[in-house]
């Protein structure tokens, strides 16, 4: 098997067991504080903020420059030693200034994402963020030693860490409902509760940033603190994060407008904690086969992009993309048809599942687009290229606030879906004018061939999302034994995927689609038991 082969298999094999998990944890999660109560959406806020100040200063940075940047250190004098030291070091500094500051402002940054809460659910989510925030400064140590690990073709550890984090969550949430039961009015929340619940979310990312670090030793780099932060590149990586950094901080504008909306929703609607976890659902396909496949392609297309191999970098792009379409399509036709017992698993009751399907059936609209969206993007980033990325996010954004303030007008029990469904729309259009830019750099994509897969591919599709909505509907649909329980739900979701597999590899077989053999021998690998 090839190193992009062998890479694809570990972490695919890693995310999988990484998304049950947190599958389980989101589970346990609603069980505690219910999907549409006010309890439950204040923690999902409070719980989301450190995600999203962590991704201002930090995520675009990191995906769009250090590995290309790692790649290229590897060829100083010292193998990048010094680099990297002085870029941990600055890395540290500035998370850890950034989680005191955000601390303190935790009233600040729950009004301002959660305007529609009333007093006491303000309250609640406030002390709820003291007890979150400090995830900041463990989410960028993670990611830092991540890419630096990914950058040295050591792939496995940043995938399976996440596992020990879900165990703990899951640990931690399973307590809190043995001491004080769930689905406890907002009123009535104690500071014990409080600091168990959110302590323990925290002490997840503790403990996966510390696992990670145990694998450091892999890279072959001494790091060393390193307050000169000259001398080896820093000022070009400035440069290049610049853009990046603007078009992160416009990302979190357009989710701030989201969320400020979404805070509206009144409780027993969909609200923030139900599209959280839609998109949880969403992500599930995505993480699996999208960053298990092009996370290994990415660091193959930068090694090509460095050497000026624009023909190897264009096979890079095809290649990956059919070999992504021929998952997500499958992905995004099956969960569409176990749409409804899939969202049961994390909400409490069918209207509850009804309602959530909605939400995520929106979202489903932009997966196959992101997922061709994943290799365009991070072939820019391979030539390091942030600016244009910067300008067609930009248009993204602009069109996912436009869309949130549209569905702020809708009855309040559409928003949630309304939101989904203008991301999918800003998704759609940011993939075509990405597309269209990067085939006016290279001077051709080779669109027609990729295109013409996801076409065979979406053909195949069609007949197998048919199979898994009749599959749902022998079953007893809506008021079906699938939609009557959490693990119901889920053995559901499971059978009606296995239909539409089926069906759609014989329709593959069918129309001889030279990708299915790959496809197969790759799925082999990654599942348990495989060689």
């Amino acid at each position: 098997m090839s190193g992009i082969g062998r890479a694809s298999v570990l972490i695919g094999a890693g995310t999988i067991v990484s998304r049950l998990t947190g599958f389980l944890r989101a589970v346990v999660l609603v069980s505690a504080v219910g999907a549409t109560t006010g309890a439950g959406n204040a923690f999902a806020i409070a719980n989301q903020l450190p995600n999203n100040i962590y991704a201002i200063i930090s995520t675009g940075l990191l995906t769009a420059v250090i590995v290309p940047q790692i790649v290229k250190a590897a060829s100083h004098d010292d193998g990048g030693r010094a680099f990297v030291s002085k870029l941990f070091t600055m890395g540290t500094v500035v998370l850890l200034a950034v989680t005191v500051l955000a601390t303190i402002a935790a009233p600040w940054l729950v009004r301002l994402y959660a305007p529609g809460f009333p007093p006491e659910q303000q309250a609640l989510a406030t002390a709820f963020a003291y007890w979150c925030l400090p995830q900041i400064l463990f989410y960028g140590l993670y990611a830092l030693v991540g890419e630096a690990l990914n950058a040295r073709r050591v792939f496995g550890p940043f995938t399976w860490a996440p596992i020990v984090n879900n165990v703990v969550s899951i640990a931690g949430f399973i307590v809190f409902i043995v001491l004080f039961g769930s689905d406890v009015a907002v009123d009535a929340w104690t500071p014990a509760m409080i600091a168990l619940l959110a302590g323990t979310a925290t002490l997840g990312i503790v403990v996966q940033a510390v696992i990670l670090l145990s694998f450091w030793r892999r890279t072959g780099l001494h790091v060393r603190p390193d307050f000169r932060w000259r001398g080896v590149g820093l000022n070009q990586l400035g440069r290049l994060a610049g853009w990046t950094f603007l078009m992160v901080v416009a990302g979190q504008l357009a989710g701030l407008v989201q969320s400020r909306v979404l805070s509206d929703a009144a409780e027993d609607y969909p609200g923030v904690l139900v599209s959280q976890n839609a998109w949880l659902l969403f992500m599930l396909p995505y993480s699996i086969i999208v960053l298990s496949i092009g996370t290994p392609y990415f660091t193959q297309l930068s090694e090509h992009a460095a050497a000026g191999r624009d023909d190897d970098v264009r096979a890079d792009v095809g290649r990956s993309i059919r070999t992504l379409g021929v998952f997500i399509v499958i992905a995004t036709a099956a969960l569409a048809a176990a749409s409804v017992p899939a969202s049961r698993i994390f909400t409490d009751s069918r209207t509850e599942a009804v309602a959530a399907a909605g939400v995520l059936l929106c979202f489903l609209l932009s997966l196959i687009p992101l997922a061709v969206l994943f290799v365009i993007q991070r072939t820019f980033y391979a030539y390091n290229d942030t600016r244009t990325p910067f300008f067609f996010t930009v248009l993204q954004c602009a069109l996912v606030i436009a869309t949130a303030l549209l569905a702020s007008m809708l009855p309040v029990q559409y928003i949630a879906a309304g939101i989904a469904l203008g991301q999918s729309f800003a998704s759609i259009v940011q993939v075509i004018i990405a597309t269209w830019l990067l085939q006016r750099r290279l001077g051709g994509l080779r669109i027609g061939s990729w295109m013409l897969a996801l076409g065979r591919f979406a053909l195949a599709a069609v007949p197998a999302a048919a199979a898994g909505w009749l599959t749902f509907l022998l079953l007893g649909g809506v008021d079906g034994w699938t939609v009557s329980d959490k693990l119901l739900g889920a053995v559901g979701a499971a059978i009606i995927g296995v239909v539409s597999l089926l069906v759609y590899g014989g329709f593959l077989a069918l129309l001889r689609a030279p990708e299915l053999g790959p496809a197969m021998a790759l799925a082999r690998r990654i599942l348990p038991g495989g060689r």
